[in-house]
C-alpha cells in the first residue's frame, strides 16, 4: 500500500519498498525537466527548439533500450519485483501513462514554438496555404530532388510488406485504380537522406515539412490511382544487442549483432489520431506491434527531427558562442604538458576550459622520443578523433601503445570497431576488455624515460575522450604524476588487459572489485563522526543514483544526523526529506545550457564543509548497480591542495548555490523549479565568466577563492 496521501508521507522505513522511486519514472521526470527548458523564454528560440528535439530524442532512446528491456521481461513471463515493488508489467503500465503525458507536453510545446518562431521571422508553411509562386518552386523541387529518391511499394501477394527499420518513417496508402476501381495498398518509405524541413529560397525563412510536400504530389507518384486513405507512421524498435558471452572473437560477434539490431521487434508505433481504424489495424498487423504500444496523437511525428531547425543560420536566435579558455599553466610552460604536470597536479574544468589540453597530452606523448609507452581507455570518441589519431601516431613511431576499446558503448559500437581496426594496423595493442562488463573508466597513462628512471603521467576523467561532447558536457580532467596514483592506474590497465586483479591499490578504488565498499566505508565514517558529535557532512554530484545498497546507507546516515546534499542531474531513486528516513537529505537537479556530467563526492571528514580536511573524489561512475557491479570504473582521490580547493570551493559550491537552472526534488519524486526572484545565480554563467583555479599558473598568485562569500573560515 502506498505510503503517500494528500497530506504527504505517512510513514516510510528501511523495510518499505516505497522508500525507492521507480528508476524509469524518475528518468521520465528528468526528461520532463529537459522539456521545460524548451518553454524557458529566457533562452533564445532556436535553443528552445533544440531542447525539444533533445527531449524527443531522449524519449526515443528510452523506448529503444529501457522499454525494450521491460517488454522482454514481460514476454518472458518475469514477475520478479523492482526495488520499488513493481513487476515488469506494472512498471510498463505506469510508464505508458507518464510517457503519454510527456508526449502530449512535447506536442503542445511544438505548437507553441511553431507560433513563436513566426515572431522571429521563421515560418513553417502547410501545403494548403502556399502561394502560386511557392507552389511552382516546390513542384520543381519535388520533381528534381524528392521524386527521384522515393520508392513507392505496392503491397500484395507478390509484394509483401517490407521491413521498416528502427525510427523508420513511412506513409501507408489505400488506393483505387482509376480505370477499373481495383483497390491497392502501397507504402512510401521516407528516405533517410532527406531533410525533414525544406527551405524556400529568399531572404525570408520559410520552411515546409517534406511529408507535406509528398502529400501534395501523391498524384505524381501514383498517376493511375485515386488516394482513398493515407497515413504517416513511425516505428521504434528494440535496439538491445545480445552477445554470446562465450564468443571467442568479440569484434566479429559485435559486427554480426549490429546487423541484427536493425531487425529488433517494434516497441512503439506512432501515428496521427485521425488515422482511420482499418488503416491503423493494417499497420499494426503488418509491423507486428501490440495495440498497447500504439501511440496516436495530433502533431508532428518524430519530434526529434526538429533538431534540424537549429541549423538555421540565425546567430541572434542562439546562445552567444562560447570560446573555452586555455589551460594557462600549460601555456606558460611553452605547451609542455609533462613539465606542467611535474610542476603541480592540476584539473581542467570542461567545457569552460578547452579539451585541447587532453588531446595535447596524448599528442605530446606520441611525438616525445623519451616516451616509451602510452595506455588509453576509449569508451566514446568522435569519428575524427584527435585522441585516436595521436595514439596511431605513437604506435607508428614505435612506442608501446595499448588501447582499451569498449565495443559495448551503446550506439557507438560501429565507430569503436573502426578505430580498433585502425589502431591494430598501426601496431597498437588493442584490447576489448571483458565480455560481461563494460570498461567505462576514463584513464590515460604515459610512461616516459627521464634520466635513469621511468616516470609515469596520468589523466583521469569524468567524461569521454570526445572533443565534441567536451564542448557541452561539464566534466573534470585531472592530470598527475603522483607515483602511487600512476602505479594504481598501471595495475588497473593490467586488470583490463590481462584479467589480473590489482593487489594492494594505494589510492584508487575500482569497480566491480572495491568501489562500492569504498563508498560505503566513507559514508559510515561520516556516521561515526555524527555519533560522537562531530560535524558530519556529505556533498555528492552525480548523473544518477539508483543503487539500493548505497541509498539505504545514505538513509542510515541521515538518521544518524549526517547532513547530505545531492546534486543529481537525472535519475534519483532516493526520496529526500522524509521524516525518520531522509529528513537530512536534500536533492537538486541542474538542467541548463551545458549537460552536467562530472561526478564528484565530498566527505566532511569530521569538519564543516567546505574544509581543507574534506576527502574529495572524482569518478567515472554514477551510483547505479550497472556502474558498481558490471562496469570497470575508478574513484580517484583528490589530495593536491589547489585541485582540492578548486573542486570544493568552486565546482561544488557553485553547483550548490545555483538557482537559475536548479530544481528541488520532493519526497514524492516530483521536482520544483527554484524561485529565481531573489537570486539570479547560474553556475554555468559563473564558470563561463570566471577563471578556474588549479590550471592558472602564475595568474592565480594573490587571488582569492572563486566564491569567497560562500566559503566558511
Amino acid at each position: 500500500m502506498s505510503k503517500f496521501s494528500s497530506n504527504g508521507i505517512v510513514k516510510l522505513t528501511l523495510h518499505s519498498t516505497d522508500r525507492f522511486i521507480n528508476r524509469e519514472l524518475s528518468w521520465l521526470a528528468f526528461n520532463a525537466r529537459v522539456l521545460e527548458e524548451a518553454d524557458n523564454k529566457a533562452a533564445p528560440i532556436l535553443e528552445r527548439v533544440n531542447y525539444l528535439s533533445i527531449s524527443a530524442s531522449n524519449l526515443d532512446e528510452f523506448y529503444m533500450v529501457r522499454i525494450a528491456g521491460l517488454r522482454g521481461q514481460v514476454d518472458a513471463g518475469v514477475i520478479s519485483l523492482s526495488e520499488d515493488g513493481l513487476t515488469p508489467l506494472q512498471q510498463m503500465v505506469s510508464i505508458r501513462e507518464e510517457a503519454a503525458k510527456l508526449m502530449k507536453m512535447q506536442q503542445q510545446c511544438w505548437r507553441n514554438l511553431r507560433l513563436e518562431m513566426k515572431d522571429f521571422g521563421i515560418q513553417i508553411l502547410e501545403g494548403k496555404g502556399l502561394s502560386g509562386e511557392e507552389k511552382s518552386w516546390l513542384t520543381k523541387y519535388f520533381d528534381e530532388l524528392v521524386f527521384p529518391i522515393l520508392t513507392p511499394l505496392a503491397i500484395d501477394a507478390a509484394h509483401p510488406f517490407p521491413f521498416i527499420p528502427n525510427l523508420g518513417f513511412s506513409m501507408i496508402l489505400k488506393l483505387r485504380r482509376i480505370n477499373d476501381g481495383q483497390i491497392m495498398r502501397a507504402l512510401i518509405p521516407f528516405p533517410q537522406m532527406l531533410d525533414r524541413f525544406i527551405k524556400f529560397p529568399g531572404k525570408e525563412i520559410k520552411l515546409i515539412l517534406v511529408e507535406d510536400v509528398i502529400n501534395l504530389f501523391l498524384a505524381n507518384i501514383f498517376p493511375d490511382f485515386d488516394v482513398e486513405q493515407s497515413a504517416w507512421f513511425r516505428i521504434i524498435r528494440d535496439t538491445e544487442v545480445e552477445i554470446d558471452e562465450e564468443a571467442e572473437d568479440l569484434m566479429r560477434t559485435y559486427q554480426s549483432a549490429l546487423k541484427q539490431r536493425i531487425q529488433g521487434s517494434v516497441i512503439r508505433l506512432s501515428l496521427h489520431s485521425d488515422v482511420p481504424d482499418d488503416l491503423c489495424q493494417m499497420i499494426v498487423d503488418e509491423v507486428g506491434v501490440d495495440l498497447f504500444d500504439v501511440v496516436r496523437h495530433d502533431g508532428l511525428l518524430g519530434l526529434s527531427d526538429t533538431g534540424e531547425l537549429f541549423g538555421i543560420e540565425r546567430k541572434d536566435l542562439k546562445f552567444v558562442a562560447y570560446e573555452p579558455r586555455a589551460t594557462e599553466r600549460v601555456r606558460e610552460l611553452d605547451g609542455d604538458c609533462f613539465k606542467a604536470i611535474r610542476a603541480k597536479d592540476f584539473v581542467v574544468h570542461h567545457p569552460y576550459e578547452s579539451f585541447d589540453v587532453v588531446v595535447q597530452f596524448i599528442r605530446q606523448a606520441a611525438q616525445d622520443p623519451d616516451v616509451v609507452a602510452v595506455k588509453q581507455t576509449l569508451y566514446r570518441t568522435s569519428n575524427d578523433s584527435p585522441t585516436v589519431a595521436a595514439l596511431i601516431e605513437a604506435a607508428e613511431a614505435g612506442k608501446s601503445v595499448t588501447a582499451m576499446v569498449e565495443l559495448k558503448a551503446r550506439f557507438d559500437e560501429e565507430a569503436n570497431i573502426k578505430w580498433a581496426r585502425d589502431l591494430e594496423r598501426a601496431g597498437a595493442n588493442v584490447v576489448f576488455g571483458f565480455i560481461d562488463k563494460k570498461t567505462h573508466a576514463k584513464i590515460s597513462l604515459v610512461v616516459r624515460r627521464e634520466g635513469d628512471v621511468l616516470r609515469s603521467y596520468a589523466h583521469f576523467g569524468t567524461g569521454n575522450y570526445h572533443p565534441q561532447t567536451a564542448m557541452i558536457y561539464t566534466d573534470l580532467s585531472f592530470f598527475t604524476c603522483d607515483p602511487e596514483l600512476c602505479r594504481d592506474a598501471a595495475q588497473i590497465f593490467n586488470f583490463m588487459t590481462g584479467y589480473t586483479e590489482p593487489k594492494g591499490l594505494k589510492k584508487l578504488s575500482v569497480s566491480p572489485l572495491n568501489l562500492r565498499d569504498r563508498i560505503l566505508g566513507l559514508i559510515d565514517k561520516e556516521v561515526q563522526f555524527a555519533k560522537i558529535g562531530k560535524p558530519a557532512t556529505i556533498w555528492i554530484k552525480l548523473n544518477a543514483i539508483v543503487d539500493p545498497i548505497i541509498i539505504d546507507a545514505l538513509y542510515n546516515a541521515s538518521n544518524a544526523g549526517v547532513s547530505i546534499d545531492l546534486i543529481v542531474r537525472g535519475i534519483c531513486c532516493l526520496r529526500p526529506g522524509v521524516p525518520g528516513l531522509s529528513e537530512n537529505i536534500r536533492v537538486k537537479s541542474i538542467i541548463g545550457r551545458f549537460l552536467e556530467h562530472s561526478r564528484v563526492v565530498v566527505f566532511g571528514n569530521g569538519s564543516e564543509l567546505p574544509s581543507k580536511n574534506a576527502e574529495i573524489f572524482i569518478s567515472s561512475a554514477d551510483w547505479m548497480p550497472r556502474n558498481l557491479d558490471w562496469r570497470v570504473e575508478v574513484l580517484v582521490p583528490i589530495e593536491n591542495l589547489t585541485v582540492h580547493q578548486q573542486i570544493l570551493e568552486q565546482v561544488m559550491i557553485a553547483n550548490l548555490a545555483d538557482v537559475q537552472q536548479s530544481w528541488n526534488m520532493t519526497a514524492d519524486g516530483t521536482y520544483n523549479k527554484l524561485d529565481s526572484k531573489n537570486s539570479k545565480f547560474s553556475a554555468h554563467t559563473h564558470f563561463m565568466t570566471n577563471p578556474s583555479l588549479s590550471g592558472r599558473g602564475r595568474a592565480i598568485e594573490g587571488k582569492q577563492p572563486l566564491m569567497p562569500h560562500l566559503v566558511s573560515d
